[in-house]
């Protein structure tokens, strides 16, 4: 929409209005709400987990470790100061030495996929390729969360997922456990 068509909706009341220029395909992909007519398909931002430990590049190793156990998980992702995803910490990050710095053991460069792909697809690639965890990201890197595919599959077969997306008044949206 033009800056132009924008001040005209503001005009007549409408509060969240956006001059999104990059296109629909693009806020579709970032995993934005559409309205509309849709499919049955499931997509990959249906099984998307939000809640994945983040660590910084500079950070310890073993301060790090400590975050993640106690929040329950066994990786992280490795975000810089906007959000962009630079890599990842796998489990055996933790058998290196503690006063490490994070930059020095994560492994660069994880596969990402985007909310808007087709979750069945993926999750049968996954299964090809023994793949347990895969990072859900914007088109432009920023860190959306990860799909599981065991709670991937739950999902395909009908089962509720352990967090839903929630929109709230004044703010765009937040996560909660079920």
């Amino acid at each position: 929409m033009s800056p132009r068509a924008a001040c005209q909706l503001e005009r007549f009341g409408f509060e969240q209005v956006y001059d999104y220029v990059v296109g629909i395909a693009d806020w579709k992909a970032a995993g934005l709400p559409i309205e509309g007519e849709s499919s049955d398909a499931q997509l990959v931002s249906e099984a998307t987990r939000p809640d994945v430990p983040t660590a910084r590049p500079d950070e310890l190793l073993g301060t790090v470790h400590d975050r993640v156990t106690d929040s329950g998980w066994e990786e992280a992702l490795v975000i810089e100061g906007d959000g962009v995803v630079v890599g990842r910490l796998r489990t055996t990050a933790w058998q290196q030495d503690g006063n490490l710095p994070v930059s020095q053991v994560m492994e660069l460069g994880p596969t990402t996929v985007r909310p808007n792909g087709l979750l069945e697809p993926l999750v049968n690639r996954m299964e090809k390729r023994g793949t347990t965890l895969v990072t859900v990201t914007t088109p432009q890197g920023v860190l959306i969360g990860v799909l599981l595919r065991t709670e991937a599959q739950r999902i395909i077969t009908g089962e509720a997922p352990e967090q839903v997306w929630v929109n709230c008044d004044g703010c765009p949206g937040r996560w909660k456990a079920r």
